[in-house]
């Protein structure tokens, strides 16, 4: 498999397996280009090289880790490994520390103090519901002030004017917890923020971990990711990164920031939220910018299927060895598939519940065997309509905790967690195997 060090490497490694469409047609970074990008996730084709988007200087890339075929490139590894490789990289014992060096590409151009502009940066306005030009696609670089620990996650961004954005931060995120533990945590705090990455950071960024996440991201590459320090922030930024942009976080200088379109397919209501003040701008040569189109399956794979499937897979193969887990994006991160060789009728249930248990945000559960392919969405649902007898296949968890922005529970994410027993039950009814028909290359019959 092709090396993938950066974004660059991996935009290749998408073209040479046919996973990357390139738009040479000009789109508007108005609303267009995010259409164009979401199109692309929906039909599960290609992630999206915009060569020549209106009024920027720059190409945007998006959708790279939309999909099991493009996590898998992005790992190094078959479709049907990824939860493997996953597992393993998430493992502490695993993981393999960053390298210190003392240059960058990204260090080539920079604009500094009074110089600074964020408009030199091409951020689209993607959904029409949007309350502004936000930075989706970024990763955050912090470090712990008490024990040093560098730390990766992800924030939207929302452009104020020249030299602000709008931080927008969960109050369990690394980086709220890091400047509420010093002496003065309402002082300004240091952070950069690394746009164009390769994406195994840009996968460790999606994980919550008491480990900083450039260790699993090393672990992903089998060897230390290369970071430097920022030019005006005492932060270490992987030297791969296309534009890098620093500044200083504002705790207690709070503007409204939002709505932007959420993981959950609704727009999240403003946050009163921290200032983040820019003191640098830098890119490399010809640089490329990233974004990820909001509450798209980007969006998803990365915060909700990657991280969070191993745990899963954990869960309820304590129970059965053999069971296989998918979270699929079209359902926002709530829905979980468990795959198994059913062997009991009470099996199913006790696996589903297992799967609510292994994390917050799982409110549906659906069991199935394995003729069913649980990586498609039509399968699962011939699953729900054909194996599925209501009154005796399926099952509540009422005053369950969830997550707090499940549109369907109440305002701290308490709701009802639901449990469907989708496989094939013999001792109900006997009627036979499902109807297949052998895949074949249509290329081979159409002229």
């Amino acid at each position: 498999m092709k090396d993938i060090h950066d974004l660059r490497s991996f935009v290749e490694a998408l073209e040479e397996a046919g996973q990357l469409a390139r738009i040479s047609r000009p789109v508007s970074m108005l609303h267009e280009l995010a259409d164009v990008g979401a199109a692309l996730e929906r039909s599960g084709s290609a992630a999206g090289f915009f060569e020549q988007p209106e009024e920027s200087p720059w190409p945007i890339f998006c959708g790279g880790v939309a999909s099991v075929r493009r996590a898998s490139i992005a790992l190094g590894c078959q479709p049907n490994e990824v939860v493997d490789v996953m597992e393993h990289v998430l493992e502490p014992a695993h993981g393999v520390g960053p390298v210190l060096t003392d240059n960058a590409p990204w260090k080539a151009n920079s604009v500094v103090g009074s110089d600074v502009d964020t408009s030199l940066l091409p951020i689209p306005v993607h959904s029409r519901g949007d309350g502004g030009a936000f930075i989706t696609g970024a990763v955050t670089v912090a470090r712990d002030p008490v024990s040093g620990r560098g730390n990766l996650g992800y924030n939207r961004m929302l452009r104020l004017d020249r030299n602000r954005f709008g931080f927008n931060v969960n109050e369990w995120r690394d980086v709220g917890t890091f400047w509420k533990s010093r002496e003065d945590p309402d002082a300004p705090f240091p952070i950069a923020l690394a746009i164009g990455l390769d994406p195994a950071v840009m996968i460790a960024a999606g994980v919550k971990t008491p480990v900083d996440e450039l260790f699993i991201a090393g672990a992903i590459r089998g060897r230390g990711i290369e970071v430097c320090q920022a030019n005006t922030v005492d932060v270490d930024v992987p030297v791969d990164a296309e534009v890098v942009v620093e500044g200083l976080l504002h705790p207690a200088v709070r503007e409204p920031e939002g709505p932007l379109a959420e993981f959950h397919g609704y727009h999240g209501e403003p946050w009163n939220s921290p200032t983040f003040e820019v003191t640098a701008i830098s890119w490399r040569d010809d640089p490329i910018y990233q974004t990820i189109v909001p509450g798209s399956f980007e969006h998803i794979y990365l915060g909700n299927v990657l991280p969070r499937e191993p745990l899963l897979r954990r869960f309820v193969r304590h129970l059965d060895p053999g069971a296989d887990v998918h979270i699929p994006p079209y359902a926002n991160g709530f829905l979980a598939v468990v795959q198994i060789d059913r062997d009991n009728p009470g099996t199913p249930r006790n696996l589903a519940l297992a799967a609510m248990a292994a994390h917050l945000n799982v409110r549906h559960v659906v069991v199935v065997d394995r003729d069913v392919d649980m990586y498609q969405a039509t399968e699962v649902q011939w699953a729900l309509t054909n194996r599925v007898h209501w009154p005796d296949d399926v099952f509540t968890v009422p005053g369950a905790q969830g997550h707090e922005m499940d549109p369907v529970g109440d305002l701290r994410g308490v709701g009802t967690k639901v449990g469907f027993d989708a496989t094939y039950k013999l001792e109900r009814r006997e009627y036979g195997e499902r109807v297949s028909y052998p895949g074949l290359d249509l290329a081979d019959y159409l002229s």
